[in-house]
């Protein structure tokens, strides 16, 4: 039995963990879940891979990251920016800072958008369910696009990305905003801008969701 009991404790554990985002019920709850993924303290999110943590290139993003999730920004992919170097295909790899999210609150929307403009980031505003072929190339290979954030998503790609969720949750993300902030250039030094922009914003919002306290109380 003791050979046994850390298998236990774990798949209890992953049952109270798979609760705690059935039970999410709304996109500020979604928020607090990512953030204690990014944290560490989740071992992974519906639709992302099993066990898998965040890239090892987002690591020094996440205290950023993890704040705009509590905050209400609810973020699905961030990037940093990287200076030009040759990949493993012998090709010039560039990569921008970007960030791309979810936001059902007006007033972040609009702080975001007017911070985004004023400190001259490229900004892309889109309803959830957007048909327009649109999006932010964020990293080039060779010269040639390879990475776009943003851009379209259909219903089909909204559900898979945090299948299992609460209905409450999926409903919000539904009804919210996806925005999608990058550097102007290509760079290390560029990318910095993002996350100062990203910072100054959620410095002045207070954290809200219940799925902290949830954990706690677990």
């Amino acid at each position: 039995m003791k050979i046994r009991l850390p298998l236990l404790e774990r798949l209890l554990e992953r049952r109270r963990q798979d609760r705690w985002w059935k039970t999410a019920a709304t996109l500020a709850d979604l928020g607090a879940l990512m953030a204690l993924w990014l944290e560490g303290e989740l071992p992974s999110w519906p639709g992302y891979a099993p066990g898998c943590s965040p890239d090892e290139e987002t690591r020094a993003l996440i205290p950023t990251l993890a704040a705009a999730n509590r905050a209400g920004y609810v973020t699905i992919t961030s990037q940093p920016g990287v200076d030009p170097e040759v990949g493993f295909d012998g090709l010039i790899w560039q990569q921008k800072a970007a960030v791309e999210g979810f936001v059902r609150d007006p007033g972040l929307l609009r702080d975001l958008v007017d911070a985004a403009y004023e400190a001259g980031l490229d900004v892309e505003v889109a309803d959830t369910v957007d048909t327009g072929e649109r999006g932010i190339t964020v990293t080039l290979r060779g010269d040639e696009p390879h990475t776009g954030f943003g851009g379209y998503l259909n219903g089909a790609q909204l559900r898979g990305m945090w299948p299992g969720i609460g209905s409450g949750a999926l409903d919000d993300v539904f009804r919210s905003v996806r925005i999608t902030l990058a550097a102007p250039e290509y760079g290390a030094a560029a990318g910095v801008r993002v996350w100062q922009v990203l910072e100054s914003v959620i410095s002045r919002v207070p954290a809200v969701g219940s799925a902290a306290r949830t954990r706690e109380e677990g």
